[in-house]
């Protein structure tokens, strides 16, 4: 038996007459992970999508166990054991989580559905993603983002595929569960399953692919083995240039503190939190999951009710109750969730921009032109792909739709930028391009607040990291002392409380 299980040959795609794949070809064997990596809009999703049955080729041939197939919808392609885990979350938000884990292959017992055999199952499939305290009663909507992550990764294991696509897996993940995720692939690859593992990250794509497909521009670049290709040679591919200084050179913060916020406090989820921003500065939130991070803006901004806390503008005591009130203040927040609670999806990019700034584009009607030519700055500013300013946002890619939300968060024209995980799910080259603009825009004696769960970003850009652990601060980090070892240990209790 032939160890190949798939092929996809001189795969083309265009949408409304734009192309996107040009001529891709690439293979998929039984107990191989196969690597796929390339800039944002390099065409990584579109291809998975049409071996998942969820595009169509324009032209092109899908063969299985060497036999042409027609994947014509997803339900066809699940019969031939292809599932797909996407880039995007794809839950539905109302149900619970073993309706979720579930949903369209429902255990029945005669005519009725077997609720208990189904969360019994999903106990089972959690714990086997480390993940026994998800109840699988609970409704999806109120699990973080990393948790709801999970909650894909278990509906794609139920399924019992021959051939896994992961798109993205652990873009919401923490390093802890990332090592029990790649401990599960490497159980399914001894199994015989095929992996396509899409990923920016290149050094999970070194440690757990074994081949790796790179694309540029809807076309395929390269084809290596992962034994002997260096990560800083897989990065240089996927932008056609040498890639060197990642991180600028950190700004010299002012001594003039910008912001103070002194003892907030969120029932259950912060508790006493208290920092200073100066002017010019960056300040990193390190932590893990659920340490806080995330609720701690939020009720900065006024997006989450705080019970108690004092906030502090230039020296000023400030009252901020909701967003208007942050945006009033010139203080902007780009959101962990980009597509839940960033975007309006079926919006155009221009009216995404513009959304929480009309006033500024307002006489008796909105001013078309003003807005269009503002949009068509953010475009060339952040090099948004797109196929024209009116194409809605949920047809762009990941790092492209990231683009849309800064430049949403700069139309207000903020003097504080919060940037929660601003680099998720994005390739290196659109990295690159915001690590730019943050050092750029404290130049101008603004200020700047980056949490991130990927700890080099906070090293690398930071000029002070503040650790949360359980909706604490426990640790103030400084030069030298900002390294990942430092981090690791206040932020998981090893080391105690200091701040």
């Amino acid at each position: 038996m032939s160890k190949t299980i798939l092929r996809a040959k001189k795969i083309n795609k265009d949408f409304a007459g734009v192309q996107v794949l040009f001529d891709i070809s690439i293979s998929g064997e039984r107990g191989q992970v196969h690597g796929l990596i390339g800039e944002n809009g390099a065409g990584k999703s579109t291809l998975m999508k049409i071996i998942a049955g969820f595009l169509q080729p324009s032209s092109g041939r899908i063969l299985i166990d060497n036999k042409p197939v027609n994947l014509k919808d997803p339900a066809m392609a699940k019969r031939m054991g292809i599932t797909m885990i996407h880039q995007e979350l794809n839950l539905v938000e109302d149900l619970k989580v073993y309706e979720n884990i579930f949903l369209g292959k429902e255990i029945k017992q005669g005519m009725l559905l077997n609720k208990r055999n189904m969360i019994h199952r999903s106990k089972e499939i959690l714990k086997e993603l480390g993940e026994e305290e998800i109840d699988p009663l609970e409704d999806v909507r109120n699990l973080s983002v990393a948790k709801k992550q999970m909650v894909e990764i278990a509906r794609a294991i139920s399924e019992n595929s021959r051939i896994l696509i992961m798109d993205e897996p652990t873009s919401a993940l923490t390093d802890y569960e990332t090592e029990i995720l790649f401990k599960l692939i490497k159980e399914l690859k001894q199994k015989g399953v095929c992996i396509f593992y899409v990923s920016h990250r290149l050094k999970e794509v070194k440690e757990i692919c074994d081949v790796v497909t790179v694309l540029r521009d809807g076309r395929v670049i390269g084809e290596y083995d992962v034994s002997n290709v260096s990560e800083v040679e897989l990065a240089n591919a996927m932008v056609g240039r040498e890639i060197k200084n990642m991180y600028p050179q950190k700004p010299i913060p002012k001594d003039e503190v910008i912001i103070e916020v002194k003892n907030l406090n969120v029932p259950g989820l912060v508790k006493d939190v208290s920092f200073q921003l100066k002017k010019g500065e960056i300040l990193g939130f390190a932590g893990l999951v659920g340490a806080g991070r995330t609720e701690m803006a939020e009720a900065l901004v006024g997006l989450r009710k705080k019970a108690s806390g004092e906030i502090f503008l230039n020296g000023e005591h400030v009252y901020i109750n909701n967003y208007e009130d942050a945006k009033q203040l010139g203080i902007s927040y780009l959101p962990e969730d980009r597509k839940q609670n960033g975007l309006v999806l079926d919006m155009n990019i221009v009216n995404n921009i513009t959304l929480i700034s009309l006033e500024k584009y307002m006489k008796l009607l909105i001013d078309k032109k003003k807005e269009m030519e503002k949009a068509k700055e953010y475009r060339e500013k952040f090099d948004i792909r797109c196929r024209d300013l009116f194409q809605e946002v949920r047809y762009l890619s990941g790092g492209n739709q990231q683009k849309v939300v800064l430049s949403k968060c700069l139309e207000v024209e903020p003097q504080i930028l919060i940037l929660d995980e601003p680099t998720r799910g994005i390739d290196i080259n659109t990295k690159y391009q915001i690590y730019q603009f943050i050092a750029n825009f404290v130049k101008s004696e603004k200020s700047c607040i980056v949490i991130s769960s990927e700890l080099q970003e906070i090293i690398g850009l930071c000029n002070r990291v503040l650790v949360m652990r359980e909706g604490k601060i426990v640790a103030e980090l400084m030069g030298k002392e900002i390294n990942e070892e430092e981090i690791i240990l206040y932020a998981t209790g090893i080391k105690e409380e200091v701040y």
